[in-house]
Formats: C-alpha cells, structure tokens, sequence
C-alpha cells in the first residue's frame, strides 16, 4: 500500500510541477491571446445615391489582444456597430465598385473603428478589421 501511495505520488509530482509553471508564464512573460470578436448580427443597410438603392451586407470580425481589450471592445459595440453603419452608408457605386475598393473600405473601416475607441479608452484596442463576407447588390 505503501509502494502504490509513493508511486502516484512520484508521478503526480511532475504533473503539478507542470500546471504551476504554466500558470506562472501566463502571468509573467506569456504572449497575450489574441481574439476575434464577430460582430453578431451582419451589418445589413443601403448605400448610395440615385433611384435604385444598392444594399450591402457586411460580416465583420476584429482581432484584438488580450482579455480586457476583448471586453472593452465587447463593451462598446453598440458605438462600433453605429459608426461601421455610418461609414457603409456615405459609400458611392463608385467607391464600392472600383478595383481594390474592398481594401479601401477594410481599411477605412479599421480607421473609424480604432478613431472610436481612441475617445473612449484612450487606446485603439483594435489591431485588425476582417471581413468575413461582404456582399454588395
């Protein structure tokens, strides 16, 4: 009994030895995690000008770093969800039709995104906008 009490104990050891050396490189030096957030429900509205309305629909994730940019972010995406809506909705045929136009608005998008957060954190919080699916009709 004694021989089988030191031998899960001899194997245990490493084990547990492991698990708190994990945990102390996730509080010391561990690269922070990086998240996507979607934007849940797709931004869905109309764009531009003229009698035939155009629509967009936009399915958008944002990369950011770190659990509390994550919850910051989370926090304020009724304000990212109002300005991305914002910026779709002054787009052009023209602008949304032209060649590289997807990255153009990516980027813009981006632009507003982390402008947002800017004023309301003080950092931009934000490293990248995907667009997981645009659809333009």
């Amino acid at each position: 009994m004694k021989v089988l009490i030191a031998v899960l104990l001899a194997l245990s050891l490493p084990v547990l030895a492991f698990a708190e050396e994990a945990e102390k490189e996730g509080k010391d030096g561990a690269a922070p995690v990086v998240a996507y957030i979607g934007l849940v429900p797709a931004l869905v509205g109309n764009f531009g000008a003229g009698p035939k309305l155009k629509f967009y629909k936009a399915d958008i994730a944002l990369r950011v770093t770190g659990a509390e940019a994550e919850a910051k972010v989370k926090h304020h995406e009724p304000l990212i969800r109002n300005q991305l809506v914002m910026l779709f909705s002054q787009q052009t045929d023209e602008s949304m039709g032209a060649a590289g136009a997807k990255e153009a608005l990516r980027q813009e998008a981006l632009k507003q995104v982390q402008d947002v957060l800017n004023q309301e954190e003080g950092k931009p919080l934000v490293d990248d906008l995907l667009f997981n699916n645009l659809i333009i009709q």
